[in-house]
């Protein structure tokens, strides 16, 4: 009797293991499709930016390990649920970036289980210069933009998302403290 439990949990197990990755393989289909769907559209749009693939679209090479570091200002002396609801669109601003423009650099974080580390800087020039550093190594980088309804003035830089490589990612951020 017991053994025909464990034989039964285990298939109950592996069925839904089964379920899941199709899940998570018929999401990766829809956000490609959609993203597809997105640049053909916005082809034709000739106002909006550039949609040209991103430099970091050649680290394709599934050993090298992907991060996000969120940049904070500790300057604007945010509250911890401003800070997380920055952090969230700094995040997302930069999602919605790769899904464009570098969709394989996107992939690559998302194998390494999107590891993502809060950082804090004293105020929005270093912000500025950290981000020009990023940009010389053709990392991605998005500044959220407050528009100013609750604690912060309209128009202040809160938070830096950038995404690349370890390595690289380390040469702008690393000598930054932990939020």
């Amino acid at each position: 009797m017991m053994d025909l439990m464990w034989l039964i949990a285990l298939l109950l197990g592996a069925a839904l293991g089964y379920y899941i990755s199709t899940l998570r393989q018929s999401r990766r289909i829809f956000v490609s499709s959609k993203s597809v769907a997105i640049n053909a559209a916005s082809s034709s749009n000739k106002k909006m930016k550039s949609k040209e693939p991103l430099e970091i679209e050649k680290f394709t090479d599934f050993r090298q390990k992907f991060k996000m570091i969120l940049v904070v200002r500790n300057d604007l002396k945010m509250g911890k649920g401003k800070i997380a609801a920055q952090c969230g669109h700094a995040t997302l601003g930069l999602y919605k970036k790769l899904v464009q423009r570098a969709p394989k650099a996107l992939n690559r974080w998302e194998y390494c289980a999107q590891p993502k580390v809060v950082v804090k800087i004293e105020s929005e020039e270093e912000m500025l210069v950290l981000q020009e550093k990023a940009e010389s190594l053709k990392l991605p980088t998005h500044i959220t933009i407050d528009a100013g309804k609750t604690q912060i003035a309209p128009n202040s830089r809160t938070v830096m998302a950038i995404l690349g490589p370890v390595d690289l990612v380390d040469d702008v951020t690393g000598g930054l403290k932990l939020m």
